[in-house]
């Protein structure tokens, strides 16, 4: 399962949907890289293949940036998706 993770302006929780397939997650990167490299707001409506019922809508301009991750099966210990310092 692939995970498309936004950062959205003046929100500390992150909004993500679920692809099953890596060029379908890839795909709705794009799709989202591109609205915002666009300069022009849009509104874009995201649906999550692991929960079929979950769909987010917001405009394009809100989105301060977008991340694309595998999420692992093991579930626990693993590095956090992003970046990060290692101290």
């Amino acid at each position: 399962m692939y995970v498309v993770e936004l950062s959205i302006k003046l929100s500390p929780m992150p909004l993500a949907v679920q692809r099953k397939e890596l060029a379908a997650a890839e795909g709705l990167y794009q799709q989202v890289r591109d609205c915002m490299e666009s300069g022009h707001p849009r509104l874009l409506e995201l649906t999550c293949e692991k929960e079929e019922h979950k769909r987010l809508s917001l405009l394009s301009s809100e989105v301060v940036a977008v991340q694309l991750y595998e999420k692992s099966a093991a579930g626990g210990g693993g590095k956090r998706p992003g970046f990060s310092f290692d101290t």
